[in-house]
C-alpha cells in the first residue's frame, strides 16, 4: 500500500512528533504534581533522560507512547503497512533500548515505572494509573496494571 500523502508532507508530519512533553506526559506530570509529588524532567545525566526523576523516592518514571514503544496486546501499537521493514527493525530497535535502559537504571539502584500513553486515556483510567503510581512512589502496592514496576 501507498502512503496517502507525499513525502514531504509525510516528513513534516513526523517531525512534529515530540519526543518530550507529550500531551500524556504533561497530564501525568500535573497530577502528581497537584498530589506534591516534586521531580526533575529528563535528566540528561541519566540513561535515557527519563520523563520524570524523583530522587527523593530513587525512582524514575517513562511515559511511553504505545506506538513508538510497542505496548505488548495494545490496539495502538499498530504497524504501519508501508515499509514493513523498516518499520519492525524500528521499533526492535525502541524496544531493545527501552529494556538496555531500564537495565542500567535498576543497575543503578533506580525504581524504574513505565507508564504507557493508553492508560492515561480516559477520566477513569488516568485517575487509576494517577492512583497506582503514586502509590507505587510511596512503596505501596497497586492494583491498576499501568505498567508500573
Amino acid at each position: 500500500m501507498t502512503d496517502i500523502v507525499d513525502s514531504q508532507t509525510r516528513s513534516r508530519m513526523m517531525a512534529g512528533i515530540r519526543g518530550k512533553d507529550t500531551r500524556p506526559e504533561l497530564a501525568l506530570r500535573r497530577s502528581l504534581h497537584a498530589l506534591g509529588f516534586r521531580y526533575r524532567l529528563h535528566a540528561k545525566g541519566m540513561p535515557g533522560k527519563p520523563d520524570l526523576v524523583l530522587p527523593k523516592f530513587r525512582a524514575v518514571i517513562f511515559v511511553h507512547g504505545c506506538f513508538w514503544h510497542r505496548h505488548p496486546g495494545c490496539r495502538y501499537a499498530s504497524t504501519p503497512s508501508t515499509r514493513p521493514n523498516f518499520w519492525a527493525s524500528k521499533f526492535s530497535a525502541n524496544v531493545a533500548r527501552d529494556h538496555a535502559v531500564q537495565i542500567a537504571l535498576l543497575d543503578a539502584e533506580w525504581r524504574v515505572a513505565t507508564v504507557w500513553e493508553c492508560t492515561l486515556r480516559g477520566d477513569e483510567r488516568f485517575a487509576k494509573t494517577r492512583d497506582c503510581v503514586a502509590a507505587w512512589l510511596r512503596g505501596e502496592d497497586c492494583e491498576f496494571d499501568s505498567g508500573v514496576r
